[in-house]
């Protein structure tokens, strides 16, 4: 894959060099993805490697004759840096590992991220997936929201922690993992269909209303 095109990098301030962000779905990072990256980084002298908010490694100082080699040589996806799609799925441990954990978000939260990771939308989108009531994901200050009860999914819409923070709006609790994602889908064809062009989701639920979407969707 030829990395020619700016929406698998970010121009520096310099206006020289190029930050990247692989797609790290919910976070896991293998052990050759480990490997790989710190030979990486070495093989190129990559001045910085930053852990992002987004549970993602931005590698930052890249000149553009390199991003092509360097996605080879990580063997890792590459991530849309600037474009109207999927930004990220952010997800905690759940029950993997975490005591508090009622269900599997971590699983819950790939399985997002494949079903997304294709899809334009009107704005840049972000997703949070909580495996308790703690919200370590954010989940409600993301554009979709999952959030785990021992009755099911909460699943929230319209969050955002920008310079004009709002807290998702509940669409629905108590869901089955195929009740969740088929209510996201619903959601997200929505917002596609009407949403503005870099209108996130926060500003399409300040225009639209809760209760045009409610009606519209449920």
């Amino acid at each position: 894959m030829q990395i020619t095109s700016p929406q698998y990098a970010i121009l520096q301030r310099d206006n020289a060099t190029y930050a990247i962000v692989p797609r790290i779905p919910s976070g896991l990072l293998s052990r050759h993805h480990l490997r790989a990256i710190a030979d990486v980084v070495e093989k190129y002298d990559i001045p910085l490697v930053k852990i992002t908010s987004g549970q993602r490694l931005a590698l930052v100082g890249l000149r553009q004759e390199d991003l092509s080699s360097i996605y080879q040589d990580l063997a890792m996806t590459p991530g849309k840096a600037t474009e109207l799609c999927l930004h990220y799925v952010q997800a905690c441990p759940g029950t993997e590992v975490c005591k508090f954990g009622v269900r599997d978000s971590l699983g819950f939260g790939i399985h997002l991220e494949h079903l997304l990771s294709d899809r334009d939308f009107p704005a840049k989108l972000k997703v949070g997936v909580s495996g308790c009531q703690f919200c370590c994901s954010e989940s409600l200050v993301r554009d979709v929201g999952v959030i785990a009860k021992k009755n099911g999914w909460t699943v929230s819409f319209g969050g955002h922690s920008g310079n004009r923070p709002r807290v998702g709006d509940i669409i629905a609790e108590n869901l089955s993992d195929e009740n969740a994602i088929h209510l996201i889908k619903k959601l997200l064809d929505f917002y596609k269909d009407n949403g503005k062009k870099k209108e996130r989701t926060s500003r399409f639920m300040e225009r639209i209303g809760i209760d045009e979407v409610m009606n519209k969707i449920l």
